[in-house]
């Protein structure tokens, strides 16, 4: 049976710690899927609802975006795809008596975790001017409050249209159509925080800015580079697909500043080895300094050109730019500045090169401990440098593999939620919708902020998501929220940014990826891009959490007829009854897509083209695949101060807190730890269970505290220390980013660690 919410917040004072795990998954992850899952949903509605999850007839995963392989388990799903599963589909309900007794004054001092776990919400909620308490509102109302503020705008661009990347393709599509005939382009995503520096790296050297590989290609890989990324936590059903490479005879390098547990050993739930021995992953464990990862590649790449018959020569000749340029300043490494970048051993480099030199086929796989620094994007570049030397990408086996977070972040990007569209797509969509598009790029998240702290946008928009946890710089962030004249969040459950609010506040329940969407045509599919480039059909299961939820695509339609008005000529009601009609139009608009509803409709789903992968054609200014030769960069530590990177629990996606464990590092009963190397500890003096506020340090002089840690003595990479989010983005400033992609830096945080007051 599922048990009730917590009707306190939990004291999260005294962390528990523990020795870390060497292992991920096994028996322990399959009873605590279950006892989350039971919970939430109870016994019966567990089976139904995840027997359906990831399968060619049930619904897309609401939580990472791994793709799905041909021949699927019964149980196609991970532990943390199980909890985001249950959160869904929990029996808990956050109905209006809930919001009479609790006022945003008191949601608002409340946990990320307590509010979550009150359940889906069940009825469209108003907060007026001046008011302390939401109070139930009609969709007819809410659609008119949403006019009545956009309308008034000096500008269209004083509107701000968020998406979180669990959007379906149907609804992205919609909503940036709406966005621009309202007449912006300010439509930031959930991207612009993570994979922004992936794409901005990859469009420039490749021409497409996704990745370039298949799951049958990590299958056919020789040796498989594992760079800032935790898959036993992040994306479990990784470790799948690198156990099959594994047998297959893949090897593996991790390259992270942490040891984790899933890169080490994968005890496979479903099989009988898993459930015993498990599979030993990782080969070589390159504990890298945060933000060393450019110098090791550059040097990395040195050896190679250094090392005759390495290169492919012909490869090098017939489809890439700027080798001589690139080829230069690789030349120019130093074995001293790249053993102080990235605290590794020079034998351990030199295995390294040893793996490369002995693989044919090599992909390497990255997420955001690669895209979240200054100098994000000249690290991926010379990732790609490195791929380009030997051939490695447009060739089976082999290629670049940024490995995305949320479920559909890829495909609300192809979908064209982006603030600064390709002029291409915007003519496909002139001659399609027969309107002038607005041409002027839009605010991003970053500048959203910077646009709402100024008052210049005034109405903030947000298709899911929780925009005010995921931000950065956390009290910036919510001053400038408080100064719209109208926040809006379509959601299925509470999170803090309901708590954080304009003048006036709305939130209009949505449909779960769970759930049945049952429209005036009949019964209607969504679609997803997994981070692969798949397309496939997501089909609820479940009965609505209420019957007072509308779907996303119909809560754009409907304010878009309520904001354009009537006499818009873009079948907003038709689009709304029948979803096949809107993929008719993405057909016709986005390239790739052509036949959507037939090739949609084959088991599975179909492959986006990508011309790097699929004819080692490169769609650059060049023509062809463009080496690079950026400086190399990596932190510099003052002192007396370390450098964080904000993290997830294992009981964590994204913003969203299921428990308060992170078993695999040992941490139980509490979230704000800091993970700090013992000898550098020893140095700080820091003892093991005391108590430290984190200090932020940047150019701007700005102190930004985050109080009351406790200190674990952890194997982190020396100089280096690491935090959960979002506790910790109040210290990330909100203008430190990643050059080109202004991607918020929260993975290299120089900061102080100063005793707690109340330690």
């Amino acid at each position: 049976m599922a048990t009730k919410p917590p009707q306190g917040d939990p004291v999260q004072d005294a962390p528990k710690v523990a020795e870390r795990k060497r292992a991920a998954a096994g028996l322990p992850a399959i009873g605590h899927t279950l006892r989350m899952a039971h919970q939430q949903m109870g016994v019966k509605r567990t089976a139904l609802t995840l027997l359906s999850v990831n399968q060619k007839d049930g619904f897309d995963c609401p939580g990472c975006a791994w793709p799905e392989p041909e021949h699927r388990h019964k149980a196609e799903f991970c532990e943390n795809g199980a909890k985001a599963v249950a959160e869904e589909a929990t029996l808990r309900r956050v109905t209006p008596e809930f919001f009479a007794a609790h006022p945003v004054s008191d949601l608002a001092c409340r946990s990320g975790y307590w509010l979550g776990q009150q359940g889906r919400l069940t009825h469209p909620m108003y907060l007026p001017e001046g008011a302390d308490h939401y109070e139930p509102v009609s969709w007819e109302r809410a659609f008119d409050i949403v006019a009545e503020e956009l309308t008034a705008l000096s500008s269209p661009d004083e509107a701000v249209f968020y998406t979180s990347g669990r959007t379906s393709n149907e609804a992205a599509f919609l909503y940036q159509l709406f966005a621009r005939k309202l007449g912006t382009n300010n439509l930031p995503d959930c991207s612009n925080m993570c994979h922004e520096s992936s794409g901005s790296a990859l469009s420039e050297t490749i021409g497409v800015g996704k990745g370039s590989v298949l799951l049958d290609d990590l299958y056919q890989a020789d040796l498989i580079v594992v760079a800032g990324q935790n898959p036993g936590t992040n994306h479990p059903r990784m470790l799948s697909a690198l156990e099959k490479a594994k047998a297959n005879g893949a090897r593996v390098v991790s390259v992270n500043p942490l040891p984790e547990a899933g890169l080490e050993r994968f005890k496979n739930p479903q099989t009988p080895k898993g459930l015993t021995a498990g599979t030993t992953l990782t080969d070589l464990f390159l504990q890298i300094r945060i933000g060393g990862d450019q110098a090791l590649f550059r040097l990395l790449n040195k050896l190679i050109l250094d090392t005759p018959g390495a290169v492919d020569e012909e490869f090098v000749r017939g489809h890439t730019h700027g080798f001589e340029q690139f080829a230069e300043a690789a030349r120019a490494a130093d074995w001293d500045e790249t053993l102080a970048a990235t605290g590794l051993a020079r034998e351990d480099v030199e295995r390294f090169l040893r793996m490369v030199l002995d693989s044919e086929r090599i992909v390497v796989c990255w997420a955001m401990g690669l895209t979240q620094h200054k100098h994000s994007v000249p690290m991926i570049r010379e990732i790609v440098n490195f791929l380009l030397l030997r051939g490695n990408i447009g060739r089976p086996g082999a290629g670049v593999c940024p490995v995305r977070g949320h479920s559909n972040v890829q495909g609300d990007r192809t979908m064209g939620i982006f603030e600064r569209p390709a002029p291409a797509f915007l003519d496909a969509l002139e001659r399609e919708f027969g309107f002038a598009p607005p041409r002027e790029h839009g605010y991003d998240v970053v500048r959203a902020i910077r646009a709402l702290r100024d008052g210049e946008a005034k109405v903030f928009f947000a298709m899911g998501g929780n925009f005010v946890s995921a931000s950065p710089d956390t009290e910036v962030t919510e001053a400038a929220m408080r100064r719209a004249r109208l926040t809006v969040h379509v959601s299925t459950k509470l999170n803090r940014s309901h708590a954080v609010t304009g003048a006036r506040a709305l939130i209009l329940p949505t449909l779960g990826r769970t759930e049945r969407d049952l429209q005036a045509s009949g019964e209607q599919f969504v679609t997803v891009e997994d981070s692969m480039g798949m397309v496939h059909a997501s089909r609820g299961r479940l009965e609505p959490a209420s019957p007072h939820l509308l779907s996303e695509p119909a809560i754009v339609c409907r304010l878009a007829r309520r904001v354009l008005g009537t006499e818009d000529d873009v079948p907003w009601e038709e689009f709304e009854k029948d979803y096949a009609t809107v993929r008719d139009r993405i057909a016709r608009v986005v390239p790739g897509f052509e036949d959507f509803n037939a090739r949609v409709a084959h088991p599975g789903g179909f492959a986006l083209p990508h011309a790097p992968r699929d004819e080692r054609r490169f769609p650059t200014a060049t023509g062809k695949a463009n080496f690079t030769a950026a400086p190399v960069e990596y932190p510099r530590l003052p002192e007396g101060r370390l450098l964080l990177q904000t993290l997830r629990s294992h009981d964590q996606y994204n913003t969203t807190i299921y428990g308060l464990d992170d078993r695999y590092r040992g941490i139980r009963n509490g979230r704000r730890v800091v993970l700090v190397n013992p000898d550098d500890a020893r140095v700080l003096k820091l003892a093991d269970g005391s108590y430290v506020d984190l200090v932020s340090e940047w150019k701007d002089g700005v102190e930004r505290r985050a109080p009351g840690f406790r200190v674990v003595h952890y194997p982190t990479a020396r100089g280096c220390a690491a935090a959960y989010y979002p506790e910790t983005n109040v210290l990330v400033p909100l203008d430190a980013t990643a050059d080109v992609s202004n991607t918020p830096a929260s993975k290299s945080v120089v900061v102080r660690l100063e005793q707690s007051a109340t330690d």
